[in-house]
């Protein structure tokens, strides 16, 4: 990811699989450990932000783009991708504010190459998405499965078990505990199979 800035971390799994439901559990642990968390999350569907009848609604109707919604608490930019085409992350990450971030974790963007854990639950009966992408560096699953050496096997059911992985693969403590460095090169401690 030419436009990656700090470590970026991507979720990949088949629809219903728990992915907004995992990350809603690790980042309050990762935010524990002092981090600052952004997110890009894709969607297959032409969402809303703003709602018909409110001003912001109309204004971005009558052909203003970008539009920017600020209030006391938050900011949301709403712009129009035309012509209309499939987004792609490196793209988004131009747009996407990363100063002052630690990591940026990912829902989404399963083709594209960058570090992803995929996610499985052995109900959904769901083929699995490692052997096809080199990218998959760990299965967050809810079973015992069988997996190579250079993929680390997680408990789905244990977010603490998986931001303790993030932390080891992707973060690290400088030795004065004052700044926090990437260590995306350095293969993670935890061994390939739980």
């Amino acid at each position: 990811m030419q436009h990656a800035l700090i470590p970026i971390l991507g979720f990949a799994a088949a629809s219903g699989t728990g992915k907004t439901t995992l990350l809603t559990a690790l980042i309050p642990l990762l935010k524990q450990r002092g981090l600052r968390i952004g997110l890009i999350k894709h969607s297959h569907h032409s969402f809303q932000i703003d709602q018909p009848g409110k001003d912001s609604f109309r204004l971005r109707e009558a052909g203003a783009s970008p539009v920017m919604l600020v209030s006391t608490h938050r900011r949301a930019i709403i712009t129009e991708i035309e012509p209309e085409r499939e987004p792609r992350l490196d793209d988004e990450l131009q747009h996407f504010g990363q100063a002052g971030l630690d990591l940026i974790l990912v829902e989404g963007f399963k083709a594209e190459r960058f570090p992803k854990i995929e996610l499985h639950r052995q109900s959904l009966q769901q083929a699995l998405l490692y052997p096809g992408d080199p990218d998959i560096i760990a299965v967050a699953s809810d079973s015992l499965l069988a997996v190579p050496d250079h993929v680390t096997l997680l408990d789905i059911n244990q977010p603490e078990m998986i931001a303790g992985f993030i932390l080891a693969r992707f973060i690290t403590v400088e030795p004065t505990g004052a700044e926090w460095a990437v260590a995306m090169a350095t293969p993670p401690p935890v061994g390939g199979s739980a």
